[in-house]
């Protein structure tokens, strides 16, 4: 909300683009097809968000770089923003295809929209300078959550210093917070990102997380279930489809009904996952090899009884 707020005042414009099935908390503006709960929901926004707040929201698919420079090209001088989820996480875990990230940046550039990467689920996780780093593209705005809290209730928004310099009381784009600077959630990050600075963190984080996705897809594969799954550092995630998901529309496609009854197969035999289809995964330094490997063995139980 506060990145948006600082876009429109930099600009001086009112447009915003997102895309469907990326969430970015549920501040009124970005509430359209919306991920994460709105979509378990299966709504398309909420009752209560006027349609003269939402006017100037343009939703547009994922991965779609044609879609995306035609708009451009259509209305680029109103646009004051353009933010996505690099790697998408509240759709399920779907990251970008080659060379749409790179479209993001250029055609944003060329319109002088701002470029906003809400890195609330990719930031620390997916390497240790975010989906930025990951992927080599440079955002004007980024906004993280609470991994840099440790898990407490945290948020923070950064970029480029002429930006930021329109923030009062430098400049006259106002913002407030009651918990700004909670010392608990500071202390807790720096602790947290302290630990990530270690040597060999996130090679182990990759392989942990590239040892659970392949034993889910052999488990699946040996029971004859079609499963496609992925992962970027520990980040993951996966659908039950024989289809490579892009975007929001191949997620909803994907069967459901299978997901549902897996998730509680697994829940049975004393493994917690995400309770819906539209969420990614996460892999923890804590998660041990043992836990690896019986998190996989429940995963070949529950496909054998699908």
């Amino acid at each position: 909300m506060s990145a948006v707020r600082l876009a429109r005042g930099y600009t001086g414009r009112d447009v915003i683009i997102k895309f469907d099935g990326c969430y970015h908390g549920h501040a009124d503006t970005l509430l359209v097809a919306a991920g994460s709960g709105v979509a378990t929901l299966g709504i398309p926004g909420s009752p209560g968000v006027p349609d003269s707040v939402i006017s100037n929201t343009l939703s547009l698919k994922f991965n779609n770089s044609e879609e995306f420079t035609k708009v451009m090209k259509k209305i680029g001088d109103k646009v004051a923003c353009v933010i996505l989820e690099p790697v998408a996480g509240n759709m399920g875990f779907v990251p970008p295809v080659s060379g749409f990230l790179q479209t993001l940046r250029e055609v944003s550039s060329r319109y002088g929209a701002i470029l906003i990467f809400d890195e609330v689920m990719t930031g620390f996780r997916v390497s240790k300078g975010s989906a930025q780093e990951l992927y080599g593209i440079t955002p004007d705005l980024t906004c993280f959550g609470k991994v840099i809290g440790g898990g407490l209730p945290v948020g923070a928004y950064g970029g480029k210093k002429e930006i930021m310099d329109h923030i009062a009381p430098v400049g006259k784009v106002y913002q407030a917070g009651t918990l700004s600077g909670n010392p608990l959630a500071m202390a807790a990050g720096i602790s947290t990102l302290t630990e990530l600075q270690k040597k060999g963190v996130y090679e182990t984080l990759d392989a942990k997380t590239e040892k659970l996705m392949t034993g889910f897809q052999s488990a699946a594969d040996e029971a004859g279930i079609s499963l496609k799954t992925g992962h970027a550092g520990s980040m993951a995630g996966f659908f039950f489809s024989g289809e490579k998901i892009h975007n929001f529309d191949d997620a909803k496609k994907c069967n459901l009904e299978q997901f549902a009854k897996f998730y509680r197969l697994m829940l049975a035999k004393g493994v917690y996952l995400a309770p819906s289809q539209f969420e990614a995964c996460f892999v923890s330094l804590a998660h041990s090899d043992e836990d690896i490997d019986q998190t996989i063995l429940a995963a070949k139980e529950a496909m054998a009884e699908l």
